[in-house]
């Protein structure tokens, strides 16, 4: 094989195995090499070889390639999930248009399928236990696509078996406030069934809270007041409009964290320790199950009870009351219960991921990650597909031009095709502990394109700071689809915009949660990071997401007909995505601005100063620690710019573009804690970890300790914390200062 040849160059034996001896042969790609009179030290972007790139991205090809990954059901580790490994891999390995190097790491990880021989059930109950309603057990099959033996049927994914009966209660979207306001009322919510709606709060979540109050069972619909803007007819939905229909319902996990279940920071080979599924954490603690609005609509316009608050009000046509129970007169009789029925099961399954890799020619141990996940609930044309079939139209141009012998990118590039996502981020994660060392070492930064178009108004990015500045040079170049001349940067600051003091009016950059797989490169690795897709107007919509959005009704047609006819936006992601790859990996310094965290930094402050200070000084706290180290990140950050001007200016040698590069890189490292929220599996970066219970839009680990704190005594443990949470911001904003300093410099 290719890798064992050139690491043999340098290493005897089998020390890595894996992927690791791909990775680790990064360092010495001499077979694959052009001659060495081509290649120079100070390789810089090609902007003929960018403006190659942009030309040939297809949207014929795209279509293309989204109607064969969409054409049948792909849930992770099924024979069709398998197929489309070897299809990547077949693409990949292409003499012709494919990579350096291809492969496909498998992991057995802990996955949560729908018994086949004990369907899940929802149904109503009269006193005597005959069934007078039952919820559709599977989606309505409008397109001929909603059935077979491949469509998994509509479950929550890590729910528990059981079979809770009890009194119907509805509680909004689940969150622990939403219970509160029912315990409240004096409702009684001890062995009730709660019907509640996606959004609010997390899948998962929604089970949590519920249990803590006695609740027996969950049950969790897509309001369309929520999803369809109010519409619910069938003639209103799909296949009549991109409306999701009344039988559509959202699959997901309910697990808790990402990664896999029974190895936490541990990679999920055969051989590791896993924990016992009976006492791991993060599974939803009581039995849950989704349905459509077609039947939360019998449900919910026939209970009895209080009138729901005007905020819990929704779009089905009728008053939302609170329960529990149903009124009298009504499709049901007054003691009538609710029953779910929920078979799901554990089970170990291989799942892999696909890697195809560019070696660098210059920094060959500097690797530019570009990722989507494969895996998809259903066919999944938007999600993950969408995504899926730019990422092969990107491969496949940029391949070309590397067997051609017309490009070679100064670092190396690895793309790659995440398994079992949908699980909770799982084919990411395992890589990113497998690899953590390594890629903690030498990854520049992480591009996710997961959804690459959730409908065709505009450009939309999430990112670390340092990736601003990149995404808006490849905005700026690029034209948006649509009539009119507008650059896609300049179409995006119409729908998206935000006032800055160093910039005045510019596109909203979002941050990252943990909805993608992203999260594990922020969040565990410190790897700056961004997802980049095309959205919607949302002066015309207030879908929380896509409509059909995990249903089996995300298919080709739909995506064809409605979400992007044409496939420009497709391309319009594509030649953004492509650009800020080729930026990252061509030019001789790394496009990250470090000085664009200042403002982040400033603005937490402020926030914390403004909404905060006047409590911590009651408990004797000073925010002075944290004021002097922004002020001393922000002097470095802009002395680093005037040294990196100066040694453009003055021409540099390979050494100081190193140097200052690694400086770029390493920079969101700094920002890492592993001890910092003990609590939270796998976040450890201080400025983006979730605020809970914060409100305020300050540092997370200060916002969520403060609102623990404010209704506790002077000197109590919840103090202390606060105490300790702003000494690790404190400690984090002084050694990324230290690591933008001049490297001789401690």
């Amino acid at each position: 094989m290719l890798w064992a040849r050139v690491l043999g160059v340098v290493v005897v034996g089998a020390a890595l195995l894996g992927l690791g001896v791909i990775l680790g042969h990064f360092a010495i790609p001499k077979e694959a090499n052009p001659p060495a009179a081509s290649i120079s030290a100070s390789q810089d972007l090609d902007l003929e070889i960018l403006e190659t790139v942009m030309r040939q991205l297809e949207a014929s090809r795209i279509r293309e390639n989204l109607r064969e990954l969409s054409r049948e059901p792909h849930l992770a580790a099924t024979p069709r999930d398998e197929a489309l490994v070897q299809l990547l891999l077949q693409r990949w390995r292409d003499p012709e248009t494919g990579l350096d190097a291809a492969e496909a790491p498998t992991y057995e990880v802990l996955l949560s399928l729908p018994s086949q021989e004990q369907p899940n059930l929802v149904a109503v109950v009269d006193p005597s236990g005959k069934t007078v309603f039952s919820c559709r057990q599977s989606e309505e099959n409008l397109t001929a696509e909603q059935e077979g033996p491949d469509i998994v049927p509509p479950y929550a994914a890590y729910a528990p078996p059981g079979t809770p009966q009890g009194l119907l209660v509805y509680a909004n979207r689940g969150t622990e406030e939403d219970f509160k306001e029912l315990q409240s009322r004096n409702i009684t919510l001890k062995g009730t069934i709660a019907l509640t709606r996606f959004g609010g709060a997390g899948r998962g979540a929604k089970a949590v809270n519920a249990a803590k109050h006695g609740v027996a069972g969950v049950l969790v619909y897509t309001d369309p007041a929520d999803i369809n803007d109010g519409h619910h007819s069938p003639n209103q939905t799909f296949p009549h409009t991109w409306r999701l229909p009344p039988s559509g319902v959202e699959r997901g996990s309910y697990f808790e964290y990402f990664g896999d279940p029974l190895t936490p920071y541990l990679p999920a080979h055969p051989s590791s320790f896993r924990l016992d599924p009976a006492v791991a954490s993060g599974f939803p603690p009581i039995p849950t199950q989704p349905i459509g609005f077609e039947d939360a609509k019998v449900l919910l316009c026939n209970l009895q009870g209080a009138l729901a608050p005007a905020a819990w009000q929704g779009a089905l046509g009728c008053d939302y009351r609170l329960g529990p129970g149903f009124r009298p007169g009504g499709n049901f009789t007054a003691d009538s219960q609710v029953n779910v029925s929920v078979h799901n099961r554990l089970e170990l399954r291989n799942s892999s991921n696909v890697l195809g890799i560019i070696r660098g020619a210059v920094e060959p141990d500097r690797y530019v990650l570009y990722g989507n996940h494969r895996d998809s609930w259903v066919h999944g044309a938007v999600d993950p597909s969408s995504g899926t079939a730019v990422l092969l139209e990107l491969s496949h141009v940029l391949g070309t031009l590397l067997k051609k012998g017309t490009w070679r990118p100064r670092r190396s590039i690895v793309f790659a095709s995440w398994g079992a996502e949908e699980f909770g981020l799982i084919g990411s994660t395992e890589f990113t502990e497998e690899f953590f060392s390594k890629l903690q070492e030498r990854a520049v930064a992480y591009i996710n394109v997961d959804i690459s178009v959730f409908a065709n108004a505009t450009l939309r990015a999430q990112g670390t700071p340092p990736v601003q500045s990149v995404i808006f040079s490849a905005a700026k170049q690029i034209q948006a689809p649509g009539p009119g001349a507008l650059s896609i940067y300049d179409n995006w600051i119409r729908y998206f915009n935000r006032s800055s003091p160093v910039y005045g009016l510019i596109p909203s950059l979002g941050s990252l949660g943990a909805g993608s797989d992203y999260a594990p490169f922020i969040h565990f690795l410190g790897i700056s990071s961004m997802d980049i897709a095309y959205t919607y107007d949302r002066s015309k919509t207030s879908a929380r997401i896509y409509p059909t959005y995990h249903t089996a009704f995300d298919t080709f047609v739909y995506v064809d007909k409605f979400v992007d006819p044409g496939f420009s936006s497709h391309q319009a992601v594509a030649r953004t995505a492509g650009s800020v790859l080729l930026r990252l990996s061509d030019s001789l310094f790394l496009p990250l601005n470090v000085s664009d965290y200042s403002e982040t930094l400033r603005s937490f402050l402020q926030a914390a100063q403004r909404d905060l200070r006047a409590l911590l000084q009651q408990h004797g706290i000073s925010l002075e620690p944290l004021v002097t180290a922004v002020e001393k990140f922000e002097r470095a950050a802009a002395a680093l710019n005037q040294q990196i001007a100066a040694v453009q200016k003055d021409g540099p040698n390979a050494l100081q573009v190193r140097m200052l590069n690694d400086q770029l890189m390493l920079l969101e490292r700094t920002f890492l804690n592993p001890r910092a929220f003990p609590e939270e599996r796998y976040y450890s970066h201080v400025l983006w970890a979730p605020r809970h219970t914060g409100s305020v839009a300050t540092f997370p680990g200060l916002a969520n300790a403060c609102s623990q704190a404010k209704d506790t005594g002077p000197g109590s443990e919840a103090w202390a914390e606060v105490q300790r949470q702003l000494s690790i911001v404190a400690v984090a904003l002084e050694g990324a200062a230290a690591t933008l300093r001049p490297v001789a410099e401690l």
